[in-house]
């Protein structure tokens, strides 16, 4: 029960984080985060109280889901610091914004993500302002990619703690659907390796698009910009570490076959 509070109060902490950083929050705005976290909390509450979860995968294999939210938690705090700065600037902000600027002029080139998520923004001023933002986050996203990647490689991820629960862990992924579960297991893990590849491409196209066509997003508003670029960041990030974590359970359940079948002809012989 406490470590599941715990989670649920961290959970709508970080929902409410830049609507308590920044200044001149209207209180329309306060009030719908308020029940986003409230909404937010009670599912993580429920899921980690359950005996099984129905929505929440890999809730049993730790540090998955706690480098996940580690990391959107570091990305939505230092954008916030960051457009905090530009209205009441501190030491640190205005160091979080010189090296935010830094580390986006460097991943500004072209056809490089950053450099279309800043194409896909109107007004060369918000562009300026936009670049620190865009190159924290998607840093920030790379680095959470590599440090589960070694997790796998290293620390032999997720036999650390004992036995893996396929049906705790995996709560919407059925293993008696669709055939043999490697062959489904190894699928999904490329679609989503696929998709966390191209999403960073896509989602700025997707944004040129709706300001073209559609209603284009209020750039000017800190709040939507600071989840728009922590979205950008995080969704490709977290698609593919599930699918390295997809192929690393089917690498796991083959190994297992493969003892299983060896122990059975000894056996027989």
């Amino acid at each position: 029960m406490v470590a599941a509070g715990a989670r649920a109060f961290l959970v709508a902490l970080l929902v409410a984080t830049p609507a308590l950083l920044m200044p001149g929050t209207r209180a329309e705005t306060t009030q719908m985060i308020a029940l986003i976290g409230l909404v937010a909390a009670i599912l993580t509450l429920v899921e980690y109280l359950a005996d099984a979860p129905s929505l929440i995968e890999f809730r049993s294999a730790p540090p998955f889901n706690r480098i996940r939210f580690f990391s959107l938690a570091l990305t939505v705090i230092l954008l916030t610091l960051i457009c905090r700065g530009s209205v009441l600037p501190t030491p640190l902000t205005d160091g979080l914004i010189a090296f935010g600027r830094m580390i986006g002029e460097a991943m500004d080139f072209s056809f490089s993500p950053v450099h279309l998520m800043l194409l896909a923004v109107p007004g060369e001023t918000v562009v300026e302002e936009i670049r620190p933002l865009a190159g924290l986050a998607y840093v920030i996203s790379l680095v959470t990619i590599l440090v589960f990647v070694a997790l796998v490689r290293i620390l032999d991820w997720p036999l650390g703690r004992g036995a893996f629960n396929f049906w705790i862990n995996l709560p919407l992924y059925d293993p008696t659907a669709g055939g043999d579960i490697l062959r489904r297991l190894r699928r999904d893990s490329h679609v989503n390796v696929a998709l966390g590849f191209l999403l960073p491409f896509l989602i700025p196209a997707l944004l040129k698009a709706a300001g073209v066509h559609a209603t284009s997003l209020s750039w000017a508003e800190p709040q939507t910009l600071i989840w728009t670029m922590s979205a950008w960041a995080f969704l490709p990030a977290s698609l593919i570490m599930r699918g390295v974590a997809l192929i690393r359970i089917a690498d796991l359940i083959e190994e297992k076959r493969r003892r299983a079948y060896a122990q059975a002809d000894l056996q027989a012989v």
